[in-house]
């Protein structure tokens, strides 16, 4: 079973990198294990290009090696790099995870990573839902600049639940929010019993998309930790969209 064992190993170092960059002795903290096991992993890791240096060479970040498998297909492509973000995210916050994509309007919900806690959201991978409805949706519509929003706002924002934003004013508000605070929570605007997390996703060419995080609302969030959950969101879609931005740079 050490073949297993490593394939555990491995991946619990990637959720670690996954939360921000981190050099040998940080990552052995993390993982709890012994820095010459953790230098052999990292250096396999590395091998593959599902790790990279940073460019100081001190600390390691998500590489391209995830992204290569699925070279052809640019959305498989983001799945593949943003599946180690969504993967952490659920291990540290115990819910599920997922990376959705802005289209014309709509959020496609394009992956996503399940918590194992025994009550769970359902899957909504495959599905779609208006943009002002959805944390995804609003992180997306606050930096697509005057003239589209107003082309999306004159399709009229139609209710959801009894909390969906209806109204510019209510609108605008909560963009203006968005962009300072770097995140968006949402709370049924979608679907009752359901409370979301967001934070938007930077390609080279401008805003993509977002990673999410939701969970019932009974237990998500916990109204003591909103913001730090919100910033952990947040950093770990920033790292995602630097990560992006180099690669894109360098096709």
């Amino acid at each position: 079973m050490a073949g297993v064992q490593s394939i555990e190993r491995a991946f619990a170092l990637l959720r670690a990198i996954a939360a921000g960059p981190s050099g040998v002795t940080a990552l052995a903290t993390a993982v709890d294990l012994p820095k010459s096991t953790v230098a052999r992993l990292l250096q396999a890791l590395e091998s593959e290009g599902a790790i990279e240096r940073e460019p100081t060479g001190s600390a390691y970040r998500i590489g391209t090696g995830f992204a290569d498998l699925v070279a052809t297909n640019p959305r498989r492509k983001l799945i593949a790099a943003a599946k180690p973000f969504l993967i952490g995210l659920t291990a540290e916050l115990g819910e599920a995870s997922g990376l959705d994509m802005y289209e014309n309007g709509w959020v496609q919900f394009i992956d996503q990573v399940d918590t194992d806690k025994d009550i769970m959201v359902r899957e909504w991978t495959g599905e779609s839902g208006r943009a002002h409805a959805l944390p995804s949706g609003l992180v997306v519509l606050a930096h697509i600049g005057a003239d589209a929003l107003d082309t999306y706002v004159s399709r009229g924002l139609d209710r959801l639940t009894e909390t969906t934003i209806t109204t510019r004013a209510e609108l605008d508000e909560r963009l203006a929010h968005v962009r300072s605070a770097g995140y968006s929570w949402g709370y049924e605007e979608f679907a009752e019993g359901i409370n979301s997390v967001a934070a938007p996703l930077f390609g080279i060419k401008g805003i993509l998309g977002a990673l999410r995080v939701h969970g019932p609302t009974f237990r998500f969030p916990d109204p003591e930790r909103t913001h730090d959950i919100g910033r952990m969101v947040a950093e770990a879609a920033a790292s995602l969209s630097t990560q992006l931005h180099d690669r894109e740079s360098h096709d």
